[in-house]
């Protein structure tokens, strides 16, 4: 088994959100969103970068995409506005399976649709023109707003995996593993489809 296309940087287009591949010029607007709300700060056990490390994290990310290990994307809402950033991670083609996470989006962008929508493209795209098999879904144990909105995607939980990694401040992390299957997805792209209706 393998990807039916291999994965690269591609730019997924909806109504209410257009995630492009990750760019340098994407900096300041990157900056902007996780200045929203001091996401890095209030959001301890994300992952969001601060103002000072945006640019070093856009490299890390950018080399990775290079290197194949991922794809990373920055979001855009309808009026052009950086939202944040999410990425393909854990390609396997022997599945062919992959992840999607490493997600962060400004706050006043929570509730509108264009998360759901995010996924969706992401999603579409990788069931539809990559041929995976699996999308899987990670989250902390802690974040319970990320939790059940993986869940309201129709994402089926595989377990909880204790002691994982550490944050940034040594607690240990139990992750929270939830995945798709290909013949799931119909169903999953029926009822995001019908939620985001809602908002068009």
């Amino acid at each position: 088994m393998a990807f039916l296309v291999c994965p690269a940087p591609v730019t997924l287009t909806g109504s209410l959100v257009e995630l492009r591949p990750l760019d340098r010029s994407h900096h300041d607007g990157l900056v902007e969103a996780a200045v929203e709300g001091d996401l890095w700060q209030t959001a301890w056990y994300t992952s969001v970068p601060g103002p000072d490390g945006m640019a070093a994290e856009i490299e890390r990310r950018i080399d990775r995409t290079a290197s194949g290990e991922i794809v990373a994307f920055t979001a855009f809402d309808a009026s052009d506005r950086v939202l944040g950033m999410t990425t393909y991670y854990d390609m396997v083609p022997d599945v062919p399976r992959l992840h999607i996470g490493s997600t962060w989006n400004r706050p006043s962008a929570h509730g509108t649709g264009t998360n759901a929508e995010s996924k969706l493209l992401l999603m579409q795209h990788a069931f539809e023109t990559l041929g995976v098999f699996r999308v899987g879904l990670t989250t902390q144990w802690v974040n319970f707003q990320s939790r059940a909105a993986i869940e309201r995607l129709g994402a089926k939980q595989d377990g909880v995996m204790r002691a994982m990694l550490r944050y940034r401040n040594g607690a240990l992390r139990d992750s929270v593993e939830y995945s798709i299957i290909e013949p799931e997805w119909p169903a999953v792209k029926a009822n995001l489809e019908a939620r985001l209706a809602k908002r068009r």
